[in-house]
């Protein structure tokens, strides 16, 4: 086979070849993988710098294709199929003047507009490539548009318009200039949180998770109270696992900065963790629950949440051993807080109750974290008086105790 009809990325024959800026050519499907989803900014022969990712830089190379469609009906005897003629890509100019129709029919009939957002998220979920073509050509900012006028928008046309917006998948800079162009776009997912169905509110949770990663310390520390009120209601209704996930991961990245832990506190996140823990059968959701907790568990209010709850001790206790060292981490985390801070006679006679002592004890015997050991052994010798001699641990157990 002759090599000049390879791709350079790999040892396919080449369908649908295109020509970079460099001069390079390859077959769209792998340069699209290297640029979009790999997010290279490099030619892969020649190294030299693309321009900025544009789904309208990468050239058609027609005479090439013909070649190879040719060569291939050539040795069509020796089993080479020839393959039809690859359909063309979407342009930004095609996209443009989609939306430009959407946006005369916003003021228009709710079902010729969801008609046309269908047809835009049709276009974006084809490939990472198309995602980029779509966010380059001011769909965001159209589509952020519809949701900010909830009040007037149907639900249909709300929701395409959120998951639209989730399904871009939107880059890093494109959610920096979101958020300085719509410097209220958080309050109105909040508003939606509170007021739409289910899936609204799960693509808005999704869409939060993404804002938050690229929000500065400054501005996490003033969100509203009601947002982490609704972000906890969304873990207590269990509106999907992906939301659950998502509110998870937006807590964990919220709550360390100023008061939000408090806040989170006051919101009723503890208590909703604890009830989550309990029947959270799922690792990765346990560890993500355990990390949250431990985070909260760094304010007095949190503690008191913690220890206030009926199954609070307990749950964390059954989280020590035999999930996943991530999770023993973080529950030996919560455990420390509690035992170094909040250790009331009550508190350690529930510890030692429910099994955390002799759990403790184990660990010292696995294989953990130098770190996680350092605070378990820290633990013990700081209630050794009360803990050490109790009969809740079994000899084999005891004989672990630190000395000192």
């Amino acid at each position: 086979m002759p090599s000049f009809f390879l791709c350079p990325i790999s040892l396919d024959i080449m369908r649908d070849p295109v020509t970079l800026s460099t001069g390079i050519t390859y077959d769209r499907e792998n340069i699209e993988r290297w640029i979009f989803t790999g997010k290279k900014s490099t030619c892969p022969l020649t190294k030299q710098p693309l321009q900025p990712a544009d789904c309208d830089l990468i050239i058609p190379n027609h005479t090439l294709r013909r070649l190879i469609q040719a060569w291939c009906t050539d040795n069509a005897s020796q089993g080479v199929e020839r393959f039809p003629t690859p359909r063309p890509p979407v342009t930004r100019a095609q996209i443009v003047d989609l939306i430009d129709e959407a946006k005369s029919k916003s003021t228009q009939s709710s079902s010729s507009l969801v008609d046309l957002l269908q047809k835009l998220k049709k276009i974006a979920t084809e490939s990472e490539r198309n995602k980029r073509c779509v966010e380059s050509s001011g769909a965001v900012d159209f589509l952020v548009s519809i949701v900010e006028k909830d009040q007037e928008a149907t639900s249909v046309v709300l929701e395409e318009a959120l998951n639209i917006l989730y399904s871009l998948q939107i880059s890093e800079q494109g959610l920096i200039q979101l958020l300085e162009k719509r410097r209220d776009f958080i309050d109105t997912l909040t508003v939606i949180l509170q007021r739409s169905n289910y899936q609204c509110r799960a693509y808005s949770v999704l869409l939060l998770k993404s804002l938050v990663s690229v929000i500065s310390p400054a501005r996490l520390m003033s969100l509203r109270d009601d947002l982490f009120m609704e972000i906890v209601r969304v873990l207590k209704d269990r509106v999907s696992y992906q939301a659950t996930k998502a509110a998870l991961q937006v807590l964990n990245k919220i709550s360390p900065w100023g008061r939000n832990r408090v806040t989170a506190v006051e919101a009723g996140a503890v208590s909703v963790l604890i009830e989550l823990l309990l029947d959270e059968p799922e690792k990765k959701g346990a560890e993500m629950m355990l990390m949250v907790l431990s985070l909260l568990s760094e304010c007095a209010e949190g503690r008191a949440e913690i220890v206030g709850h009926a199954a609070g001790i307990a749950v964390v206790a059954k989280k020590l051993v035999r999930v996943s060292v991530v999770a023993s981490e973080r529950a030996v985390s919560v455990m420390h807080a509690i035992a170094k801070f909040s250790p009331t006679p009550a508190v350690l006679r529930e510890m030692l109750e429910v099994g955390v002592v002799s759990k403790l004890c184990l660990l010292i015997q696995v294989d953990c974290g130098s770190k996680t050991k350092e605070r378990v052994k820290e633990m013990l010798s700081l209630h050794a008086r009360v803990w050490r001699n109790s009969p809740c641990i079994s000899p084999q157990l005891r004989s672990s105790y630190p000395s000192s």
